[in-house]
């Protein structure tokens, strides 16, 4: 008696290999994430600028007031968060095994740090 052939489709060879299933997500939490640094970026500009050249008592009088000090806090998570997916990104698309995993972890913990450092910096500027 001889065996029935197994016959696999292409769609049943690929099955398990390749997409992780999160890549709309990832691409739509980009493109809001660059949408909202497109806002706030020009209007942190324009406060850091104007704190520029200033003397260190005015910078931290700046910085001190509530709407100076949140739109830095949301730039440094937001430009952060939107940094660490990009580093992600770029890690899953150029390299392999384990290099791919150093800079996985080498680029989070990077964004994570900075913002981290960012933040105790802010508050103690605003506190």
């Amino acid at each position: 008696m001889t065996r029935p052939k197994r016959y696999l489709t292409p769609r049943k060879r690929a099955e398990g290999k390749g997409a992780a299933h999160v890549g709309t997500e990832h691409h739509w939490s980009m493109m809001v994430s660059a949408v909202g640094l497109a806002f706030l970026v020009p209007v942190w500009l324009i406060i850091v600028g104007k704190a520029l050249g200033s003397s260190r008592a005015d910078v931290l009088d700046t910085f001190s007031q509530p709407f100076p000090a949140i739109l830095t806090g949301l730039v440094l998570i937001v430009g952060l968060r939107h940094f660490v997916m990009g580093a992600q990104m770029m890690s899953e698309d150029y390299f392999r095994g384990t290099r791919r995993k150093l800079a996985l972890i080498g680029g989070v913990a990077f964004g994570w740090t900075v913002s981290a450092i960012g933040l105790y910096a802010l508050v103690k500027i605003a506190l």
